[in-house]
């Protein structure tokens, strides 16, 4: 008698373990073998043999593969650092190298085979595909442009590819739209997917090197432990080095597969982080119509932390994977809540794992709607009226201190890394009694509805400089630094935004009396604020009950109240603004109020009739377009993007020159053995700071120029005459004095891009 399907195939994946140890432990295997097999041990295998344990914890297939995913991820994380714990205390120095990670992976999938229930649902076998070949051509074509234009722009070319690209995208998420209730739930998914992956690729890709903000830090102690071989927090007791999705995951990655290390980075994490607005799809779609929880994925897309910030935040982008798929887990009512439960908690821990703020503002969230949910229970007593979606809640005290403790744990006695939450609640203290500073805060807040004006950058630049003579006043007297009457002669004023010329479109415009550049700008504010319009609205419909597209579960809302009462917090508290990004706050949020959006979107072309969802594609479309740089690039008078054109605010600090590297090379041999210390401003030293091997001061500023020291000056302020500072949230580009530095010190290196000082 033959066995039936579903055991062949867990049989088959059991079966294709050994062999591929095996290849991952012989020397010398080409890379276009070592890829795929390591991708099978780290990902396509545990998926295959985790969807027996999804299906008992969600009932759709897609969702069961989806949190398989997530699983994975985590199981990979768990083997590294269990082999990184145990094998030391056995003798080996060197744990995390090839041999041992596709070792352990291997006995840890075998065991998992063994073990875990297996899967009677096919894995593909039956899916309906209808509407698949429109959304595949779409796709296709989207992901290739991806790629294409990345590459164009790092070679020194324009922008239009990658700008069709951005069209592309919109066109097939419109076609989504259009034809949701046609195409098959699959078909939806890997359309979003595909254009999830473009909107990712298309900024994570930038630059021949590592190019970004916070991603430098983490490819930095990425670096220190594949060198090292082994993780080891107390050499580094550094937040980042407590995220394990951006040390020991990539290590594993890099190890198993043989991709080039800076590409983990650049792809791998980016399109492990594509499958969250999939999450978000399908934990919507368990409550909601098909075309809400559409609605729900396209506005998390949408947002411009999605494409603009997260591809350099791999560490906040493992996390928001893990906390996406505890949604799914939370809405998916058909399976046993003491389940649903467990998984919710261990997913949470994975969090803790991958990423400390995102922690604590999920531990926020949880304690806000549990806390709401006991008030609704109370205000709604038995007897008296039915709360709204349902008797039965899923949070419950313990899913709330189980994350709490673990995360105060994980910060505390076990890494050591807790320092910055300990001295951002100092500050919040102060805040909240009244002894704080409003202009501590960031400007982003301007973009809130309950937001003040923000700091000009005049402000936020005289108070950098004040700052930086009130620290260095006893050290300036001694000698260290160069006195202030000298520096009286060197102002640092403000740079003017640089925006992009404008096209003949933009030309027309202007030529009629529309001022182009306010008409961008009031575009971007008038986009913000429609958002957070749009989750108030769609909250008090879905509330009342009457004309909402979708009705939430109780856990939804309580959980959408305790969101944005973490984001009033962000607002209202300085500190919080600048230590974790108002903006990267709503994006984290909208992992729980996005179907709230997406309702009021549909409550406010209601008008429309049987024309609503046309219209509700030149909105979205019309929003996609302006928030990803595409309207902007048509028409000019507004900063250039990143992943449209070699120039802009980002370009400038983010982008990896070969030059910088080249003068950071000559300047390690020049200063080996010297005490001097080599200043350069923030950017450039986040860009090579994988490089240097000297000490190293990440600013120049004028009021903190030493008196005896290496100045380098990076692509940017050569070329441009321009720095920029980040202080209190807010990024500050002034025109920087290169004639202090002709004054004061010898120029000993130029390379026409870069230039050391001496």
């Amino acid at each position: 008698m033959n066995p039936p399907t579903w055991l062949r195939g867990r049989l088959g994946v059991l079966l294709s373990l050994g062999p591929a140890c095996a290849v991952e432990t012989l020397p010398g295997v080409p890379a276009l073998l070592l890829a795929p097999v390591g991708l099978w041990l780290l990902f396509a295998a545990p998926v295959l043999l985790l969807r027996g344990l999804t299906d008992k914890v969600v009932s759709t297939r897609s969702g069961s593969l989806l949190l398989a995913a997530g699983l994975a991820v985590l199981l990979d994380i768990l083997v590294a650092l269990g082999v990184n714990t145990v094998l030391p205390l056995l003798g080996v120095e060197r744990p995390l190298t090839r041999l041992v990670l596709a070792s352990a992976t291997t006995l840890v999938l075998l065991v998992l085979g063994t073990l875990a229930p297996q899967s009677r649902r096919p894995l593909l076998r039956g899916a309906p595909l209808s509407g698949a070949r429109p959304v595949a051509w779409a796709a296709g074509v989207a992901l290739l442009l991806s790629v294409a234009g990345p590459i164009r722009l790092n070679n020194g070319l324009g922008g239009a590819v990658s700008t069709a690209a951005l069209v592309v995208v919109a066109a097939l998420i419109v076609l989504l739209l259009l034809r949701h209730g046609r195409c098959s739930p699959i078909v939806l998914e890997a359309g979003i997917y595909a254009a999830s992956a473009t909107l990712l690729l298309l900024t994570s890709l930038r630059g021949w090197y590592i190019a970004g903000h916070d991603i430098q830090r983490e490819y930095l102690y990425f670096r220190l432990t594949l060198g090292g071989g082994f993780w080891d927090i107390s050499a580094y007791t550094d937040p980042y080095n407590a995220c394990l999705s951006i040390t020991l995951l990539p290590v594993s990655v890099f190890r198993l597969t043989g991709i080039e290390d800076i590409y983990v980075f650049k792809a791998v994490l980016p399109l492990l982080f594509a499958l969250t607005p999939v999450l978000v799809h399908r934990a919507v779609r368990n409550v909601a119509p098909p075309l809400v929880a559409l609605l729900s994925a396209v506005f998390f897309m949408a947002f411009p932390t999605f494409f603009t910030d997260m591809p350099f935040l791999g560490r906040q982008a493992i996390a928001f994977l893990l906390l996406a798929c505890a949604m799914l887990v939370l809405t998916d009512s058909r399976r046993p809540l003491p389940l649903r439960r467990a998984v919710f908690t261990v997913l949470l821990a994975g969090v803790v794992l991958s990423h400390y703020s995102t922690i604590y503002v999920i531990v926020g969230t949880l304690a806000t709607a549990f806390a709401v949910d006991k008030v609704w229970r109370a205000a709604f007593r038995p007897g008296l009226a039915r709360p709204h979606g349902g008797t039965r809640t899923f949070l419950t005290w313990w899913t709330v201190a189980v994350p709490a403790v673990l995360a105060l744990l994980w910060a505390g006695p076990l890494t050591h890394t807790g320092g910055q939450l300990e001295s951002t609640l100092r500050v919040v203290a102060s805040d909240l009694f009244g002894s704080g500073d409003a202009r501590r805060g960031s400007s982003d807040t301007r973009y809130s509805l309950f937001g003040g004006a923000g700091v000009t950058p005049e402000e936020r630049l005289a108070d950098y400089r004040e700052d930086t003579i009130g620290y260095t006043r006893a050290d300036r007297a001694d000698g260290k630094y160069l006195p202030l009457e000298a520096l009286a002669k060197y102002p640092t004023p403000v740079a003017e935004k640089e925006n992009l010329p404008l096209t003949p479109v933009g030309r027309a415009l202007d030529t009629v009396g529309l001022s182009v550049p306010a008409l961008n700008g009031v575009l971007r504010q008038a986009a913000a604020l429609l958002l957070q319009v749009l989750v108030l609205v769609g909250f008090v419909i879905a509330l009342r009950g009457r004309s909402s597209p979708f009705t939430p579960v109780r856990d939804q809302t309580t959980l959408t109240v305790g969101a944005l009462a973490m984001m009033g917090l962000f607002t209202l508290v300085p500190q919080l603004s600048v230590d974790y990004s108002v903006l990267r706050a709503f994006q984290q949020g909208l992992l729980f109020f996005a179907p709230f959006i997406a309702a009021g979107a549909l409550w406010a072309v209601r008008w429309a009739g049987r024309r609503a969802v046309p219209v509700l594609c030149v909105l979205v479309a019309g929003l996609l377009l302006d928030l990803t740089g595409a309207v902007p690039k048509a028409l000019g008078g507004y900063p250039a993007q990143l992943a449209l054109s070699n120039a802009g605010p980002a370009y400038d600090i983010y982008y990896p020159h070969a030059e910088d590297r080249r003068a950071a090379m000559w300047l390690n041999q020049r200063a080996a053995g010297d005490d001097l210390v080599v200043q350069t401003d923030r950017y450039s030293f986040s860009r090579l700071q994988t490089l240097f091997t000297v000490r190293t001061q990440d600013s120049v500023h004028p009021a903190l120029l030493r008196s005896q020291s290496y100045v380098l000056l990076g692509s940017t302020p050569t070329r441009k005459d321009e720095v920029t500072v980040f202080f209190r949230g807010d990024l500050v580009t002034y025109r920087y004095p290169r004639d202090l530095l002709d004054t004061t010190r010898n120029l000993i290196y130029s390379n026409e891009g870069a230039a050391v000082y001496r």
